[in-house]
């Protein structure tokens, strides 16, 4: 069996964890868990760092088990950060569950008859009959006010700037929280429970539930909270999440993502976010050395990470994507890019638009890209750049200024790619 707190550790992802973790998972194969916000139908890449320790809890031969938080979800998010309260119905639920579970598939062996396969469980299903008299009485006895004051988490919230103070339904999580552990020890044999360091303080008080109420040793381990080099936070961008649904986000900007950090975050991030070995990992970063601009580490996490959660073909459309963006590419590329692949690799170019009409019996160029959309601002500034072999036209060059132009040619059936020089693009959209 392979020492998954040895894995964890030198891929940088413990914060802290209870003391004997490291040797109840090498006494026996251990079931344990961790919790999913159930808030929206996609996971973004902020759940990797979760997930990825579910993974290798399962590589190392133990059983995993993704918790659905689908009791908070009914409830509301009570960490009061954003005032906007995402209350969910059931029927909402289950479906954020169904497609968070798709997308766990493929991280995690949920399907074979191995005795690890992970689990997929919603805390909704046993708190959904359980009175509010009924939980104070048996749970809300068991764990004084005093200790529940105690944590980081509620004195920060309790001493911070936010005069507004703590709401119960806030103050009462770790309780909630809590109650999960306890379930799951008793109905799933669970003896480990894994968050992120800011969740320590809920997840011992699983672990003192546990001890008072059926005298057993439950564990907790976290891994510290990923931010970037620069401080800033992890998995946003100025657009916002990056998902790990297609349809949010899709596979090229999810590509660039990973593609697109730093040198130093990429030295992290390796490690965390693939199953790399140390020693393939420390190839790599030898060649980062000896010739950073060539990004090996940048293109390698970048490509791990898309194939698990897009596929090869995704992975390797959106590295021809990439290369059609910075010259290279063909008009057969070109052809297979979908709409949105399309829009993302091109965001921020100028664009015109043109009405289908003017396409539909063809249309010269050097009218197309003077009178009907202002690429240029006169017909011999055209001329000369053609005659000079500088413009194309969906990656091909435009021999003549009498080279007709006309829905045929149109990328996804709406778009036109007009690049002047090397470096210059637009985008002609046909409505």
């Amino acid at each position: 069996m392979i020492n998954f707190i040895e894995e964890l550790r030198w891929r940088g992802m413990i914060h802290d964890m209870i003391p004997g973790t490291e040797e109840q998972l090498l006494k026996e194969q251990t079931s344990a868990y961790l919790g999913i916000d159930p808030t929206a139908d996609s996971l973004h890449i902020g759940h990797l760092v979760g997930v990825m320790m579910l993974r290798h809890l399962q590589l190392a031969g133990h059983r995993p088990i993704a918790l659905i938080g689908g009791a908070t979800g009914m409830i509301g998010d009570p960490s009061l950060k954003s005032a906007e309260r995402n209350l969910l119905d059931e029927e909402t639920l289950r479906h954020n569950q169904e497609c968070i579970k798709k997308q766990l598939s493929k991280f995690l062996d949920f399907d074979s008859d191995a005795p690890n396969a992970a689990v997929l469980v919603n805390n909704y299903d046993w708190m959904k009959d359980y009175t509010f008299l009924g939980f104070i009485r048996d749970i809300g006895k068991l764990i004084t006010v005093n200790y529940m004051m105690a944590k980081d988490s509620v004195k920060k919230r309790l001493n911070g700037e936010n005069s507004a103070g703590m709401s119960f339904t806030e103050f009462s999580y770790q309780l909630l929280q809590g109650y999960d552990y306890l379930y799951l020890y008793r109905n799933y044999g669970v003896r480990l429970q894994m968050g992120g360091s800011d969740q320590w303080g809920n997840i011992t008080t699983g672990t003192e539930l546990i001890r008072r109420t059926e005298g057993g040793e439950a564990f907790a381990l976290v891994c510290p909270l990923i931010t970037k080099a620069d401080g800033g936070k992890f998995g946003k961008t100025e657009s916002g999440n990056v998902w790990l649904d297609p349809a949010r986000t899709s596979p090229y900007a999810f590509y660039q993502f990973w593609l697109n950090v730093n040198d130093t975050d990429a030295a992290r991030y390796i490690k965390i976010f693939t199953t790399l070995t140390k020693e393939e990992i420390a190839v790599l970063e030898a060649q980062q050395a000896e010739a950073p601009h060539l990004r090996p580490l940048q293109k390698r996490l970048a490509e791990e990470i898309t194939i698990l959660v897009h596929g090869r073909e995704n992975y390797e459309a959106a590295v021809a994507a990439s290369g059609i963006l910075f010259g290279q590419g063909t008009k057969e590329q070109l052809q297979t890019l979908d709409e949105a692949t399309l829009l993302a690799v091109f965001e921020g170019v100028p664009q015109f638009e043109i009405s289908q009409d003017k396409l539909a019996s063809g249309i010269k160029v050097i009218d197309l890209l003077t009178e009907e959309a202002a690429v240029f601002p006169s017909k011999g500034e055209l001329r000369k750049l053609i005659t000079a072999g500088g413009l194309s036209v969906n990656k091909e060059k435009v021999a003549s200024p009498e080279d007709i132009f006309s829905a045929e040619q149109l990328i996804a059936g709406r778009y036109l790619l007009v690049q002047r020089g090397k470096k210059s693009y637009y985008l002609i959209i046909a409505k």
